[in-house]
């Protein structure tokens, strides 16, 4: 009875976990600039893979997989923002500017070197 209450809550928090995961794949292709895009991958990818670490946690049924994949859940929530911060900062530093007004100055940038 138990188990087979644990296989049904780990089958849901696989299929939320799928679900982020699909939101954040969606984000990086669909928004405009780095900065949204990295924010989409960060967020809901790794909400979206901790779902799916704590689903195998539950459905797997025994303790040392219960472990690890806590462990990793905890590793990706501790390692994910840092990541994100970096790449922010790198960005932030090279000229890349947030927002849209951004993206049209870096294309007109470009433009105006095609021309030269």
């Amino acid at each position: 009875m138990i188990h087979d209450l644990l296989r049904l809550a780990g089958a849901l928090l696989m299929l939320a976990g799928t679900f982020y995961t699909l939101a954040a794949a969606i984000g990086i292709v669909r928004l405009p600039d780095l900065f949204t895009r990295m924010h989409a991958s960060s967020k809901a990818g790794a909400v979206g893979a901790g779902l799916m670490l704590l689903a195998a946690a539950l459905a797997g049924g025994e303790w040392p997989l219960a472990g690890r994949a806590i462990a990793g859940f905890i590793f990706l929530i501790f390692t994910t923002p840092v990541a994100a911060h970096l790449l922010a900062r790198a960005a932030v530093i090279s000229g890349q500017s947030p927002g849209r007004e951004g993206m049209r100055r870096k294309k007109a940038r470009g433009a105006e070197k095609a021309r030269i």
